[in-house]
């Protein structure tokens, strides 16, 4: 098993041991390589401005996380021309087929950037140029792979001018249009190679070279030498569309239909799950990945220890099927809790109609373990993960449960996230975010933001009001915007925006939207009005934030529309993020 992924930065311990494997292969595969060579690839990672490419680098993966393969690809933003770097396998006998895989990665991200082509280098198939025969064996099979993708040198050009006349195997300048059939004029064809030689052979290509080289180039379009070890070209194919680096990783939690309350009235029921993918699989927007188990330590640095052991020890004692609701609470003294465990529920929880059933301890464990996953997902490079869930989390605070919640998954997630720099929660569910706002109210390397109708007449009532800005050093890090009973779309979008400028303010690392859908026209539990257009409106929106974002899935109750309100939602999102319509 493997898994590929793209390496943004090195900004995590997991990203700086993924690069020094990286250094590690291409020293071993390509001993003539300098140190220098080598120790660019962190440093332009770090200041892509330096080099003037923005590095573009995929690895791939084993269960254990070590790296077996590795592409770089250099975008020159200024120019949009893609220049294939590196693609370097580690000999054995499951690594097979990588180099393929991974070249289709970087075509696909390439489309997506609107490029003409990848260019690249290839050594010489001609025997005058490649003296040594098994090196020039070597050379065709090279150049035969990168047929199969429609990628051929550039012909009547003096690019494979060797810089000392007598050096053996000088490179063909490759180019893959991608399919297009568009070849690049004469112009654009000159600015890019100059890029080339400047920008990456600049300390051993002198100007003459340069221009020697680059006044070659006559042919407008250029031409692209005809196919000479596959009679007819046949573009690889196999993946969809949307380059995995642009996908949307899912994590289900596949727990979730153990906890199922069937009494009338219990509107968060198991199909809410199923309705929600039945919408989102047919988009291609998404790579499904299993939930990973994580200790419960991270469930233990944002709950208190009390609550997570009475949580367990009632949950075993409940007789199947026979679910308890809290119904004392204890106003006068919380100091004393009551032995009788069930009873001792009302000493935890906030309302009446939460209940707790035999597995839900376990239910609210895996919907943890999927925002876990989704964080570990953007920790290692992905942009954006949904952790698909239930039960909800955002009515959970340090203590206590309500609304349905037990855990609170999002904020798990953020703090397990703000390990690693600055997170920032925008919840968008119909009620107030009190989980959140009570387990961060005193930090300030996460920012809390709630949307919701206002406690006056909204769940949980207690909590939301606009004055609670945080305490301490968390003064000004929590942003309450209580809404009216009735509001329209508009006036609904006004406030998002502002709550986004915020946003932008804080300027987070990391972005976690606790996500509702009971914000929707004639939802059970809210009095508001939107409606598909203003769910793909809105995701627009926080896509445009362009934040590394984990989205964990809160409420909505109306199974009829919650499928096509979410999908609308996330479509906006990519919209927005990628500045691609879909």
């Amino acid at each position: 098993m493997f898994r590929i992924h793209r390496i943004f930065d090195d900004g995590t311990e997991l990203n700086r041991q993924a690069i020094v494997q990286v250094q590690l292969i291409l020293k071993m595969q390509f001993p003539l390589i300098s140190d220098q060579e080598i120790e660019k690839i962190r440093e332009s990672l770090q200041n892509p401005l330096k080099f003037r490419f923005r590095p573009i680098l995929y690895v791939s993966e084993t269960a254990k996380s070590v790296v077996n393969a590795c592409a770089l690809m250099l975008y020159a933003t200024d120019l949009n021309f893609c220049y294939l770097d590196y693609i370097s396998v580690l000999p054995a006998k499951f690594s097979r087929g990588l180099g393929g895989v991974l070249y289709e990665r970087l075509r696909h991200e390439a489309r997506f950037l609107k490029v003409p082509g990848i260019f690249f280098e290839c050594l010489s198939d001609d025997p005058a140029l490649s003296r040594d025969l098994e090196i020039r064996k070597q050379n065709k099979a090279r150049l035969k792979f990168y047929e199969r993708y429609g990628a051929f040198p550039v012909i009547n050009t003096r690019y494979e001018t060797p810089l000392k006349p007598d050096e053996d195997n000088p490179p063909y300048l490759v180019l893959d249009p991608l399919d297009t059939g568009i070849l690049p004029s004469r112009q654009e064809a000159q600015k890019i190679v100059r890029a080339i030689l400047e920008r990456k052979y600049g300390d051993l290509c002198s100007p003459e070279y340069v221009e020697t080289v680059v006044s070659s180039f006559l042919d407008d379009p250029i031409r692209l030498r005809a196919p000479k070890y596959l009679k007819k070209h046949n573009p690889q194919t196999g993946i969809t569309d949307i380059p995995l680096s642009k996908k949307i990783r899912l994590i289900v939690n596949d727990q979730h239909e153990i906890h199922h309350v069937h009494e009338r009235g219990y509107v968060e029921s198991p199909v809410r799950i199923k309705s929600i993918l039945k919408h989102l699989e047919p988009t291609g927007l998404f790579e499904k990945l299993p939930r990973k188990e994580f200790p419960e330590k991270h469930i233990r640095e944002v709950h208190e220890k009390k609550y997570i052991e009475y949580f367990k020890k009632v949950c075993k004692h409940i007789t199947p099927n026979r679910p308890v609701y809290p119904y004392v609470f204890p106003i006068r003294n919380k100091t004393r809790p009551p032995k009788v465990l069930s009873v001792r529920a009302g000493y935890f929880c906030v309302d009446t109609f939460t209940p707790l059933s035999r597995e839900a301890y376990q239910a609210a464990k895996g919907a943890v373990d999927a925002a876990l996953t989704g964080a570990e997902c953007i920790l290692e490079g992905d942009l954006a993960a949904y952790a698909l869930v239930r039960p909800p989390g955002h009515h959970a605070e340090r203590g206590s449960f309500g609304g349905f919640c037990y855990f609170n998954s999002n904020a798990i997630a953020a703090h397990y996230l703000s390990k690693h720099g600055k997170v920032a929660i925008l919840d968008l569910d119909y009620h107030h975010g009190n989980g959140q706002q009570d387990i961060f109210y005193h930090r300030n390397d996460v920012y809390t933001v709630s949307i919701h109708g206002h406690p006056n007449f909204a769940y949980p009532y207690f909590s939301g009001f606009a004055d609670e800005t945080g305490e301490g050093v968390g003064s000004g890090y929590n942003l309450n915007i209580p809404l009216p009973e009735q509001i329209s779309e508009e006036q609904y979008r006004i406030w998002l925006i502002k709550a986004l400028n915020s946003i932008r303010r804080f300027n987070p690392d990391f972005l976690v939207v606790a996500f509702g859908v009971d914000t929707a026209k004639n939802d059970p539990t809210g009095s508001w009005s939107l409606n598909t257009a203003d769910f793909h409106r809105n995701g627009e929106l926080v896509g445009e934030l362009k934040i590394r974002t984990l989205i964990v899935q809160e409420g909505g109750y109306d199974n009829r529309v919650i499928g096509t309100n979410v999908r609308n939602f996330f479509t906006g999102f990519w919209n927005g993020f990628f500045n691609v319509s879909v």
